[in-house]
């Protein structure tokens, strides 16, 4: 009877994200062109553009300075599995299996630090493209409830956990009044597609193509899931940050973090590369489709995917957004041609 009842609660409540979302923790769902611009313009008076409204102090630059390093791997040439026959999401084009033939390249070791873009911006004065409109996508439980009221309206239709807020960007990821002084370490987010592109030609490097990001995925193997084989929690040790708990109001941080963590943690596969499983979604330089030009391939899932909702932590997995949207779990890392 209790069993039944269980059974019963457990249904509904998957049932109801699975009828709300489909299968997705709704981040590919964000498109500007769904919203005008500056909807919050009149919410906030302050001047954001100051260094000191992300960084309490100079000593947190000085801290992260020396680790500031942008790492590659070589990732050799050779034949690489792309793609899956075990397909989870038939959406989202995850198959066949085939194997490919891929020339060498870098990868970098880390995804995009907020240093490591701190000292991109200083140098170059660039601006990010949710500063330029004013606002970026914001994952409800890092919001006050006061805050989630005010814009209750300004909500992703499809996923109603993700907020437009006015004011966040990569300095302010969550609001205008957050800043990411405890954060340098972590990996910058509320970058869109040209974000990174940019940066990236900064460093005289390139996005990974699909097929580069997924091959060194799997570091060096085939037919794996995850970047480290196919057990999720091997030994009972948690490989990633991804989302454990009731989704959308509770995670459990059972893997030590709510949301991202620094870059330097979740060492994942054989060619030494970290967190190409969760922690934040990664760009590639790939278009979705002939139909979607604007549509960008992201890879890798992130702190809030799970397998209930959001099986996407996979090499296999793969999703979209358009290429000048940002988010709260967006990021990306930079590749290198030998040649």
């Amino acid at each position: 009877m209790i069993l039944g009842i269980f059974l019963i609660i457990f249904s509904f409540f998957f049932g109801h994200i699975y009828n709300e979302e489909g299968t997705s923790c709704g981040c590919s769902n964000f498109n500007r062109n769904n919203f005008e611009n500056n909807l919050f313009s009149n919410h906030f008076n302050k001047d954001f553009s100051s260094e000191q409204c992300f960084l309490k102090s100079d000593n947190t630059i000085e801290k992260f300075q020396k680790s500031s390093v942008n790492e590659m791997v070589l990732v050799p040439g050779g034949e690489y599995q792309i793609g899956t026959d075990d397909i989870i999401i038939e959406t989202d084009s995850e198959g066949p299996r085939r194997i490919i033939k891929i020339n060498s390249f870098y990868l970098d070791k880390y995804e995009v630090s907020n240093i490591d873009f701190f000292h991109f911006v200083t140098s170059t004065n660039y601006k990010t493209e949710a500063e330029v409109f004013g606002d970026s996508f914001v994952f409800g439980l890092f919001l006050n409830r006061t805050f989630k009221e005010e814009l209750k309206d300004y909500r992703v239709a499809q996923a109603p956990w993700w907020y437009k807020v006015d004011g966040a960007d990569w300095r302010h990821p969550y609001g205008p009044d957050s800043n990411i002084t405890d954060a340098m370490d972590h990996p910058v987010i509320h970058v869109s597609w040209r974000d990174a592109v940019a940066y990236c030609k900064w460093r005289n490097a390139r996005l990974p193509t699909e097929a580069e990001w997924e091959a060194a995925c799997r570091g060096g193997h085939r037919d794996t899931k995850y970047p480290w084989g196919d057990k999720l929690f091997p030994d009972r040790k948690h490989m990633a940050n991804i989302w454990q708990g009731n989704f959308p109001n509770y995670n459990s941080a059972k893997d030590g973090y709510v949301g991202t963590n620094p870059v330097k943690l979740f060492l994942q596969n054989d060619f030494g590369l970290y967190n190409m499983a969760g922690n934040v979604w990664e760009w590639t330089q790939d278009t979705w489709s002939k139909d979607q030009p604007q549509e960008k391939v992201k890879k890798g899932g992130s702190y809030l995917c799970h397998r209930s909702y959001c099986y996407r932590y996979r090499c296999s997995a793969r999703s979209h957004n358009t290429e000048d949207s940002s988010a709260g779990n967006l990021g990306f890392r930079c590749a290198k041609s030998l040649s």
